[in-house]
């Protein structure tokens, strides 16, 4: 009767046995982190466990600060966080580039609108209606004016004076053609039409300032920026491009050595006459008014210093006609949609380079 029992506790450990899993080194199961002991996960304790991301990322396209999302407690485990610029949706009004400053708050523009390199603001001026054209200002014209005194000033003083405010003249005027047209940096291009001014000016002092040496220099330094432009390896268009700025340029700093070649009394006329128009061009009037004022104050500043010189009332004329070409040269430096650099080189210089031819050749037949 005393086995029965035990034969019974036997039985009953037999079968536990079974129930549990076959453990071959005698070990009990243990309970790992986030999991309990009946052989499940719990999603909630891996959470605990898992690295997560809390930081910021910066969006490279729209530059705002996105906060990481939290993970996900279900996939933490088999899917980790790790830190990834966030790429927001971009809305159709959205430009790809920064878009151009307005023009009519500040006055100028940048060289191209976003997004279109080959679309220049002078053409979306006109898409829009608007004139592609912004004349320099007073800043400009009151350099000029000073210029302008410079050379009536040295001219009355001798032909060696009168050199260094032309030197100065020749070397804006060769800077600001190639800024006008979009070339920049240019040094070459700049520097070769500044030699050629130079040269000029030393052929006019050999030669007995005959005006017979611009044109020579002007033919000798079309040659060299032809072959400066024929050893280029860039494109034909540009090339082309380039030697008609080239030529341009060299051109327009010789022909300002029209100065040296002129009378020192028209020198002295014609440079106040171009002071006086381009200061009345500046004012705030309408176009047309403001280019009658401009010829009319010209001709009256040409009587004045034609009383103080040997021309007389004859300067009224070589006044007006030194405005007329002052006058295209701040056109020409007004279209396009120019630069302020633009404004303060070529707006200073062309009016002035313009207006050499006119002063030598007036000079000569009113003497």
């Amino acid at each position: 009767m005393t086995n029965q029992p035990n034969h019974q506790q036997n039985q009953q450990n037999q079968q536990n046995q079974q129930n549990q899993p076959y453990d071959p080194y005698g070990q009990q199961p243990q309970a790992w982190p986030g999991q309990g002991y009946q052989g499940y996960e719990d999603p909630h304790a891996a959470q605990q466990y898992t690295q997560q991301w809390q930081g910021q990322t910066w969006e490279t396209q729209n530059h705002r600060a996105v906060s990481a999302q939290a993970p996900d407690p279900e996939t933490a485990i088999l899917t980790p966080q790790s830190p990834r610029p966030v790429q927001g949706p971009r809305t159709p009004q959205e430009p790809a580039a920064p878009a151009a400053t307005d023009a009519s708050a500040t006055g100028y523009g940048p060289a191209t609108v976003g997004g279109n390199a080959r679309v220049t603001d002078a053409q979306r001026a006109r898409a829009e209606g608007r004139s592609p054209i912004i004349e320099p200002g007073m800043q400009p014209a009151a350099l000029t004016a000073l210029l302008g005194l410079l050379l009536a000033g040295a001219a009355a003083v001798g032909t060696y004076a009168l050199l260094v405010p032309l030197v100065i003249l020749q070397a804006v005027t060769a800077a600001g053609w190639f800024r006008l047209n979009g070339m920049w940096p240019a040094r070459q291009g700049i520097a070769l039409g500044f030699a050629g001014a130079l040269a000029a000016d030393a052929a006019l002092l050999v030669s007995g300032r005959s005006p017979s040496a611009i044109l020579g220099t002007i033919g000798v330094w079309v040659l060299l920026a032809l072959v400066l432009q024929l050893r280029s390896h860039a494109d034909p268009d540009e090339r082309m491009y380039g030697l008609m700025a080239t030529v341009a340029a060299s051109a327009l700093a010789i022909v300002a050595g029209g100065y040296l070649a002129a009378a020192a009394d028209a020198v002295t006329v014609g440079a106040v006459a171009v002071a006086v128009a381009v200061l009345a061009r500046a004012l705030p009037l309408p176009t047309p008014a403001s280019v009658v004022v401009s010829l009319l104050a010209a001709a009256g500043a040409g009587i004045a210093m034609g009383s103080v010189t040997d021309l007389g009332t004859s300067g009224a004329l070589l006044g007006a006609g030194a405005a007329v070409c002052a006058l295209i040269g701040h056109r020409v430096a007004s279209y396009d949609y120019p630069s302020r650099f633009v404004h303060f080189t070529a707006g200073v210089a062309l009016p002035l380079a313009a207006a050499a031819p006119a002063v030598y050749v007036l000079g000569r037949a009113l003497a």
